[in-house]
């Protein structure tokens, strides 16, 4: 696979075509003629916040942010706007939590965002800058506080970038790190484009998923560069034991990208809506603790079908492959009974793993389903995995053509008599 930097040069070109429709408007509106000192002390919130306000009354335009660390409270998008961060400029997060409200989020108990629109359209955000949360006092409290990352359980912390019921949105060529929890977050959110962008956190940082898709639809996530603290990507639709209704998440592409640290490509684990129609190609991971996950239990799931996963490469990757509805657990402990089905009750079903090596896996991986609602029509194809323990498939159907595990422990592959392997 191509190293990031190359690839990212590649795609620039790309990105400068995709972004023309929403730089139509002529309005500029550059932030520091309203007073924006970009000098990582004074806090630019108000200089920046009148830009886009000026720029919106105009009916659209560009704000630019350029030469220095712009450090702000939170801001609000609004539609036919285009944030224009250079790649000598840093919108930085206040380190004043006061700075960041509470607020109701995705249903539950929040805080607002440093970047976010709601109800809004043909927003771009492009540049070759940095969007930094300053996440570092943020994950110290998280770390000292029990279920701190826990939607609907705690006020969770603020995510990074929120578009919130919103459509015709790209993100391109920036890299965004450092955010409190959740960097990037599509929530019931119509048409987004995400492509040449980096996203960074510490490996340890707790809760620094990359990009959350929340019940958001007609996604392309296109040569994206993920290091960070969790889920690389996770697709949402719902948070734990929701009452609904959830709208699924659908139509996603995942091409082309690079995960490094992070818990890897997941689907879930609150998929209280369902995930429907998602498709990764050309995807590499190094050093993830999973790979292909897809994740949920009985108090979060919903039905996630018709979902492909092809050109994969995975080195050092702690599980190769995840599939289990006993979420956060990877495998049931003891006797399994079944349960009655409800609204929340997983179904996994229509899932082509196809195209896969991983080399140097601790653990080769596992599908798993509940008794009553078993993971069914998986389809493995040419899956070759070198691990330490082998794989284990139980209460689902898997059809296999060209699967290979081998391992320097224990049985390779183990299919137990609740579930069946049919090998072509």
């Amino acid at each position: 696979m191509n190293p990031p930097t190359l690839r990212f040069a590649v795609v620039a070109t790309v990105v400068a075509v995709t972004a023309v429709p929403a730089l139509a408007a002529t309005k500029v509106c550059d932030t520091r003629t309203y007073g924006a000192k970009a000098d990582g002390v004074t806090k630019d919130t108000k200089a920046i916040q009148a830009a886009i306000d000026d720029c919106s009354k105009a009916g659209g335009g560009t704000v630019k942010l350029t030469g220095g660390t712009f450090l702000s409270a939170p801001i609000a998008l609004k539609s036919n706007i285009t944030l224009d961060i250079a790649k000598d400029a840093i919108l930085m997060g206040s380190p004043d939590h006061a700075d960041y409200p509470a607020k109701t989020e995705f249903r539950a108990e929040g805080t607002q965002s440093l970047v976010s629109a709601t109800n809004a359209e043909n927003i771009t955000i492009i540049g070759a800058g940095t969007i930094d949360g300053n996440g570092e006092t943020w994950w110290a409290q998280a770390r000292a506080t029990h279920n701190a990352g826990v939607v609907g359980q705690v006020q969770f912390r603020p995510r990074l970038v929120v578009f919130d019921h919103c459509k015709h949105i790209l993100m391109a060529g920036i890299t965004v790190q450092n955010s409190p929890s959740w960097q990037i977050v599509p929530y019931y959110t119509d048409d987004m484009t995400i492509r040449n962008v980096r996203i960074l956190a510490p490996q340890h940082s707790p809760n620094t998923d990359a990009i959350d898709p929340f019940s958001s639809s007609n996604m392309v996530i296109d040569h994206v560069y993920a290091d960070v603290g969790d889920d690389n990507i996770a697709i949402k639709s719902g948070i734990i034991n929701s009452p609904g209704p959830d709208a699924p998440s659908k139509n996603i592409t995942i091409t082309d990208c690079e995960f490094m640290h992070g818990h890897g490509l997941s689907i879930g684990s609150e998929i209280a809506g369902g995930a429907q129609n998602i498709h990764a190609e050309r995807i590499h991971f190094k050093g993830t603790d999973q790979g292909i996950r897809i994740k949920a239990n009985r108090d979060r799931g919903n039905d996630v079908s018709n979902i492909s996963f092809k050109d994969i490469t995975m080195e050092e990757v702690k599980t190769s492959i995840l599939i289990s509805e006993y979420y956060p657990k990877a495998m049931p402990e003891g006797d399994v009974k079944a349960e009655p089905v409800q609204r929340l009750t997983p179904f996994f079903h229509n899932i082509t793993i196809e195209n896969v090596k991983s080399v140097n896996s601790p653990w080769a991986g596992v599908i798993v389903g509940l008794p009553e609602s078993p993971v069914k029509d998986i389809v493995l194809k040419n899956v070759n995995i070198q691990s330490q323990k082998g794989f284990q498939i139980a209460y689902a159907m898997v059809t296999a053509s060209n699967f290979k595990v081998t391992t320097t422990e224990g049985q390779s592959i183990t299919v137990a008599p609740n579930a069946k392997l049919t090998v072509k």
